[in-house]
């Protein structure tokens, strides 16, 4: 099929350019007469699906360090455009140090997008680890990629296939229509945690996975981090090892006074050196203490009188005052009274002259008020007797 061929040879070189640690180089694309033929990089090592029947299922560490390395290689060609559609243990390649190297890039996209007449009656790919939406026919696309990596973390991890079926109909229907197993109801040693991921990705519908390998190798990485600092953070004791004695601490009289502790977590250096208390400066010469300006004589030096004066708080007991002095007050109101005294003196001096005139005045009025009104009177009692 000349299209087919067109097809495959442009795959190929679209392929040659992915230049990714988990993808198998691809060297050279050509053809030998009716031969067509791509040079790939040798890879010396043994494929996914030797080991998984070798050993079985593998450990959730060494699983989930070759599923981030095969998310990180797919995920490079998804952003290239690029889909592999035939995701499957035997197509992951380890080697030497457990390098995961991803071979047979394009051939299922080809047959796929060149056979349009053949969709239905032909799934290309491989029936136990393609997506529900590749049995239906339907073209793959790089969430069909995620859910085979879902698939092949499942095989990893209890050494068994999720689905089951006698013919290619049968695993087509199952991967369609059964229900989702979890990994561990086959390996309970896997984290709960994990096994929902895996479930995830083989969701049925392309739109509940992750969209693209890229995403799920994140998700991965996280949840390896986070079970990294839980085993930093609660390092195991070995019980045959005895516990050192708890120190407990003098009281707080006999307890030395030591300088406070160094700042830490600075960021130029790991390690500083102890703290020193400030000391005064040379330019600045104990002699010459700073001045104060007050008319209160200052007390003698000691350790209480050495503090630096206060206001004083309405909420602290007064301060005791010496008793006043009594001698002193009747010598000072003697003294002030005689002051005010000669001086009301003075001023009744300066104004009892005026007042006696006044009071003459007054009198003299008074005598003229009294005699106009004796003859009126009379005159009024002789009318009346008359």
């Amino acid at each position: 099929d000349d299209t087919f061929i067109a097809r495959f040879k442009n795959e190929a070189r679209s392929i040659a350019n992915l230049q990714h640690p988990n993808i198998v180089t691809v060297h050279d694309v050509g053809s030998e007469g009716p031969t067509h033929y791509i040079v790939m990089e040798f890879v010396e090592g043994q494929d996914l699906k030797r080991v998984i029947r070798a050993y079985g299922a593998l450990s959730v560490n060494r699983a989930l360090d070759l599923a981030i390395q095969i998310c990180a290689g797919l995920g490079y060609a998804h952003r290239a455009g690029i889909v592999h559609a035939d995701v499957k243990p035997q197509n992951i390649l380890l080697a030497e140090g457990d390098i995961v190297k991803i071979t047979d890039f394009g051939i299922a996209q080809a047959l796929s997008d060149t056979q349009p007449a053949q969709r239905q009656s032909v799934v290309w790919g491989s029936p136990h680890y393609f997506a529900p939406e590749q049995a239906q026919g339907e073209k793959p696309t790089a969430a069909s990629d995620v859910y085979s990596i879902g698939i092949v973390m499942f095989e990893m991890l209890t050494g068994r296939l999720p689905y089951i079926g006698a013919n290619q109909q049968e695993l087509a229907l199952a991967h369609i229509r059964e229900r989702i197993p979890s990994v561990t109801e086959f390996n309970p040693a896997v984290p709960e945690s994990l096994a929902k991921i895996i479930q995830k990705v083989m969701s049925k519908e392309p739109s509940a996975r992750y969209r693209m390998a890229d995403q799920l190798g994140h998700v991965l990485e996280s949840y390896r981090a986070r079970g990294r600092e839980q085993t930093i953070s609660n390092p195991s004791i070995p019980s045959s090892m005895p516990l050192p004695p708890q120190q407990t601490m003098p009281p707080a009289q006999s307890r030395p006074q030591t300088s406070p502790p160094p700042p830490t977590n600075l960021p130029f250096s790991q390690v500083q050196p102890p703290y020193q208390p400030t000391t005064p400066r040379p330019s600045f010469p104990p002699a010459e203490p700073t001045q104060r300006y007050s008319a209160v004589p200052e007390a003698p030096s000691s350790p209480q009188s050495a503090r630096p004066s206060q206001l004083p708080s309405p909420f602290e007991a007064p301060a005791q005052t010496p008793p006043p002095r009594q001698a002193a007050v009747p010598q000072d109101w003697e003294t002030t009274g005689r002051q005010y005294y000669s001086q009301a003196l003075d001023r009744h001096e300066d104004i009892s002259p005026g007042l006696d005139i006044i009071t003459i005045m007054l009198a003299g009025l008074a005598f003229l008020a009294v005699a106009c009104l004796i003859p009126l009177y009379i005159a009024v009692l002789q009318a009346r007797l008359g």
